[in-house]
């Protein structure tokens, strides 16, 4: 595994974990002080972004485990 897919993997994890604690956090009331501008869309529109973090984190780990050499078509 070459050293851009370790980074990748992690970086989406981070993504992931980040998206999922933001939601928890906004749940109980709290936000993350990096992530307060996301409020200014409203909402549904917080909600939204904090959905996209996660899922553009999966397919960050998706990307960094997948090894298309060897993936048959």
């Amino acid at each position: 595994m070459s050293q851009n897919k370790i980074i990748l993997t992690v970086l989406g994890f981070i993504l992931a974990g980040i998206g999922f604690l933001a939601i928890f956090l906004n749940v109980v009331g709290v936000d993350f002080a990096f992530l307060y501008w996301l409020r200014r869309f409203g909402g549904l529109g917080a909600l939204a972004a904090k959905v996209a973090i996660i899922m553009i984190g999966f397919i960050m780990i998706y990307f960094g485990q997948t090894d298309f050499e060897r993936e048959d078509i």
